[in-house]
């Protein structure tokens, strides 16, 4: 009872309400948190988001691949990687038009922003204008416009932002750590400088990480660590767990317990309490219990559609008869 009540003393301290936002989170804090009894950091978590968001909305964006396959990275959770045979085929940059019908499909089923990812290491200076004119183009529907397209460089960054993009989104995947145990062809800190130039040329940054990789509990939470102590949190915190797929390195690695998936989390709320927690990639091997309780624990935005990128995800109606039973309206 001793050691319950030391602990949940001490958790009072880490985030006291109406504060200022920190950015000097430390190790021992936060294993502290993901070691607290599941339901007083849960309820936590909740707190902490009621007091920052609407509780039951949740924003709803759609995913689309804009150019799939043969990516020179070699992630290793990545079917698109050009190292793994995966039976992907490899397609080239999208015609406008086919994209512009998927946004406003999109649109038509509820989702509020459309992301579009495009399988390079990173936007090469001569499909800068492509891109810019398919933002454009795109925002033109009435959709808040997101990309993922490998590294940028602060020229590109600023040139997209002109053109009107909202969102960049541009993982760190993990821990600095672990990170070169999934990636040897780019570093960490590669993905930090990313990051900046984004930030600093005034984009929204979406960035999170993948969980069930084979991490241990401490790196994910100086995964966590490094996105909370970022000169400005994230505004967009995608939380993914691991979708194994045959012929990459890690489709056999054992499955993370979906009560630690959930603790991630309560714990990302806690620590970015006005960030946007999007229960990411992984939900369609989620039951909607484990789904339910990832929202009570403060995750406020989901993707919506058949696909992430070239992986399966929950179909529409499936997500509308869950967010009814719930009473959570999409946004």
């Amino acid at each position: 009872m001793q050691n319950y009540q030391e602990k949940q003393s001490k958790s009072e301290q880490f985030i006291p309400m109406n504060v200022d936002l920190k950015h000097d989170w430390k190790v021992d804090e936060i294993l502290d948190l993901f070691e607290l009894p599941f339901n007083d950091l849960i309820f936590k978590a909740a707190e902490i988001h009621r007091a920052n968001h609407e509780a039951n909305k949740v924003q709803i964006s759609t995913l689309l691949s804009i150019k799939t396959g043969s990516c020179p990275e070699n992630c290793k959770y990545c079917p698109q990687s050009a190292h793994y045979n995966t039976g992907l085929e490899k397609e080239s940059l999208m015609a406008i038009d086919k994209i512009l019908d998927a946004a406003k499909a999109a649109k038509d089923a509820g989702a509020s922003r459309f992301c579009m990812g495009a399988a390079w290491r990173s936007l090469h200076d001569r499909d800068v204008e492509k891109i810019c004119n398919i933002v454009d183009e795109v925002k033109k529907t009435g959709l808040e416009t997101c990309m993922t397209l490998g590294m940028l460089t602060e020229d590109q960054s600023k040139k997209l932002k002109e053109a009107g993009l909202d969102y960049y989104n541009h993982n760190i995947d993990s821990s600095p750590e672990f990170y070169s145990e999934i990636i040897t062809t780019r570093n960490f800190e590669d993905r930090l400088n990313t990051l900046k130039n984004v930030r600093e040329a005034g984009l929204n940054v979406c960035s999170g990480g993948i969980v069930g990789m084979g991490e241990t509990r401490n790196d994910r939470a100086k995964m966590l660590i490094v996105l909370a102590n970022l000169p400005k949190h994230p505004q967009s915190v995608p939380i993914n767990m691991l979708v194994k797929v045959a012929g990459t390195p890690l489709d056999k690695v054992e499955s993370l317990d979906e009560f630690e998936f959930i603790r991630t989390i309560a714990v990302a709320r806690i620590m970015m309490p006005k960030s946007v927690v999007r229960l990411s990639a992984g939900r369609e091997q989620m039951n909607e219990q484990t789904q339910a309780l990832c929202f009570l624990a403060g995750a406020n935005s989901i993707f919506y559609g058949e696909k992430l990128l070239t992986t399966s995800n929950p179909e529409m109606e499936r997500d509308q008869k869950l967010f009814e039973k719930l009473g959570i309206e999409g946004r």
